[in-house]
């Protein structure tokens, strides 16, 4: 959570805004409400980014959002998100780019925010 902090601090300047939001599917590790998981994020990460409820990400309950961004970038397990930290980069325009793996660092996507900010796609 601390590097896609650092990240939106970065770059929301340029057009970047990180959208968070909790899943309790992987592990149990977001069992709080959301005002207890937006406490947990702020106090222990700095977080400053727009956070939302609680969704579901894979099953029948999935958020509509989710299941546009699965359908679009389907990821190495197809129609699921594998983990936690999933990241999706989204065009302005609404368009899924990117996806990358729950392991991807942000530091390693930076590449890809900064490609996306100069060929003008969050401005």
């Amino acid at each position: 959570m601390a590097g896609l902090e650092a990240l939106y601090r970065k770059y929301a300047a340029r057009g970047l805004i990180v959208l968070g939001f909790p899943c309790n599917q992987f592990g149990k590790q977001e069992p709080g409400g959301t005002d207890e998981i937006m406490q947990t994020c702020h106090i222990n990460y700095g977080v400053s980014f727009p956070m939302f409820e609680k969704v579901e990400v894979n099953g029948a309950a999935t958020h509509p959002v989710f299941r546009y961004l699965k359908d679009e970038l389907p990821g190495v397990l197809g129609g699921r998100v594998k983990w936690n930290f999933t990241k999706f980069l989204i065009g302005r325009d609404g368009k899924p780019l990117r996806r990358f793996a729950p392991i991807s660092t942000p530091e390693k996507i930076e590449a890809a925010i900064i490609a996306a900010i100069e060929s003008k796609v969050f401005l």
